[in-house]
């Protein structure tokens, strides 16, 4: 930062070409793991009448006795994170600058 002010740098140049380059990878990462957190708590807040994926698998898999529901809903939830987390890793792969 202090090169590209000394090079004569405005701040909002700094900011665009020197801060948020530096701080991608690790916005990227953070929005993952947050997006990850909230497909998980939705698949909870189902349990408890919220509606969404949990709340299939609760009401038809569990209450039902249909295990095959249940397991599905799971199969849907993990494949659903690992997506996630794959698309994510990619992006931060392709903003790192090493």
């Amino acid at each position: 930062m202090e090169a590209a002010r000394a090079m004569g740098a405005t701040p909002m140049q700094i900011i665009k070409k020197v801060l948020l380059p530096e701080a991608l990878p690790g916005l990227v990462n953070a929005a993952t793991i947050t997006l990850i957190t909230l497909v998980g708590y939705s698949a909870m807040g189902g349990a408890v009448g919220a509606g969404g994926l949990g709340q299939i698998g609760y009401q038809y898999g569990y209450i039902g006795y249909n295990a095959t529901v249940m397991n599905t809903v799971l199969v849907l939830l993990v494949v659903l994170v690992y997506l996630i987390q794959f698309c994510g890793d990619r992006i931060v792969k392709a903003v790192t600058h090493k």
